[in-house]
């Protein structure tokens, strides 16, 4: 399918406070998420390569130990395995986009 409307697609809980809809290619996960402020999301990695885009917000990433608020424009690249950890300090509207397609989150979908 070349076209996605994710104002129409289901929308998943990720995590406590961290919901949204998603879209998958063979290759890709892409995800349009809303952080509510004050969500810390624990420091954890994953095999994925991850970009995260704020839309909204303040989102403060941490990865490999280096942290930096991110409002909106700006980007986190998350290697794959590298720790990272975040914590909304308002709520943000995020865009991730994950390689390889995150099979816990097609499941995730499956499930709700």
């Amino acid at each position: 399918m070349p076209f996605v409307n994710f104002k129409t697609n289901k929308v998943v809980k990720i995590w406590d406070g961290i919901y949204g809809t998603l879209s998958h290619s063979e290759q890709q996960t892409f995800g349009h998420f809303t952080i509510e402020g004050g969500t810390v999301l624990p420091e954890h990695s994953h095999f994925h390569e991850q970009w995260c885009h704020v839309l909204e917000g303040q989102l403060e990433f941490t990865i490999d130990g280096e942290t930096l608020l991110l409002t909106p424009g700006m980007t986190a690249h998350i290697p794959p395995h590298a720790p990272h950890s975040a914590v909304a300090r308002t709520e943000c509207r995020v865009i991730d986009c994950f390689t390889p397609a995150r099979q816990d989150f097609i499941e995730l979908e499956k499930q709700s």
